[in-house]
């Protein structure tokens, strides 16, 4: 993984994460705040999900074998999922039960200057991560995208979890800061409780959001829409192709799109020239969109109009249901 695809920006957490963790588990102790303590596994929890996320990407990074002909590019996907899961159930239940057995269990807080300061400082270092992070991801997003649609269509997964744990991070800093600050003015810990269901909430929140995105790129993902217009218009952009019968795309990777295509060429041409047009074509391809780094191309026929049997990308369609929808029969 490239310093670009997310490396300093997921460094620059894990150190941020974990100097916060140990002053945050020193503050706990000092004071006894369950929004502490769960800041603390929070902030213990992210640099953990930093690590996963190196050790991803340097997986990743192995070179293709019989067994995995494609590569291990989507063992990145797989490290951003288990991260998902780790905020979910580390980060998110325990915070949650912490506030539960907080409300349970009252205590009045000690030495609150103690969280309090250490918040204060905490949330100026997540700012510098979070900046980091938004420099780092400024750098491959699309000019013009909404950072929403960036954390839903990025491939690289690095930078969308950093972005989120960053956020949440942050949001959850100033819930704990809520309920310190709270509980110490009023001298009631019932503040203290309410901030760290707050931060549960919010851990969760964001865990399932990073699930259902990296699930996504689990199952696989094709390319944006503006990736394939540019896929099509290589093809089409020269008189070696007719037109493009049909076209998939699948992300192998976060840098590396696979690329199937029947093209109709003419049917006079000689399979010496068929070749050099199918060389050409991939140039122009790789030119349009360098992510595209296999590409099979399948030299065929434009049989429109000619009543012979519709190509691959209709025949499931047409066998499996009528033109209004309804099942076929048989």
């Amino acid at each position: 993984m490239s310093a670009s695809g997310g490396g300093r920006a997921i460094i620059a957490a894990f150190l941020a994460n974990m100097g916060i963790a140990i002053a945050k588990f020193l503050a706990w102790l000092a004071s006894g705040s369950a929004s502490m303590l769960a800041e603390a596994i929070h902030s213990l929890a992210d640099s953990g999900n930093q690590l996963l996320l190196l050790l991803g990407g340097r997986r990743a990074r192995r070179s293709a074998d019989r067994e995995h002909p494609f590569g291990y590019g989507r063992e990145r996907y797989v490290y951003a999922f288990v991260v998902s899961i780790i905020l979910f159930s580390v980060g998110g239940l325990f915070s949650l039960y912490e506030g539960v057995d907080k409300l349970t269990h009252p205590h009045e807080l000690e030495n609150v200057w103690i969280p309090i300061t250490v918040l204060v400082i905490a949330i100026v270092l997540e700012s510098f991560s979070l900046r980091t992070a938004v420099k780092e991801s400024n750098r491959v997003r699309e000019p013009g995208q909404s950072w929403v649609s960036f954390v839903r269509r990025s491939k690289a997964p690095e930078l969308p979890v950093v972005l989120l744990e960053d956020i949440a991070a942050l949001t959850g800093l100033v819930f704990a800061l809520f309920g310190v600050g709270l509980a110490a003015i009023t001298h009631n810990p019932i503040f203290d409780a309410i901030g760290t269901l707050l931060i549960g909430a919010l851990l969760i929140l964001v865990a399932i959001v990073l699930g259902i995105e990296t699930k996504s790129l689990l199952v696989g993902e094709g390319a944006t829409e503006a990736d394939h217009d540019r896929i099509v218009a290589a093809i089409e952009d020269g008189p070696e192709v007719d037109r493009v019968i049909h076209l998939k795309t699948l992300y192998l990777g976060p840098d590396e799109l696979l690329v199937a295509a029947k093209l109709a060429l003419p049917a006079d041409a000689p399979l010496t020239t068929v070749a050099a047009h199918i060389d050409t074509v991939e140039q122009r391809i790789r030119a349009a969109v360098p992510v595209a780094r296999a590409i099979y191309l399948e030299p065929d026929l434009d049989r429109t109009g000619t009543g012979e049997a519709p190509d691959a990308a209709t025949a499931g369609r047409s066998a499996g249901a009528h033109a209004d929808g309804s099942p076929a029969a048989g």
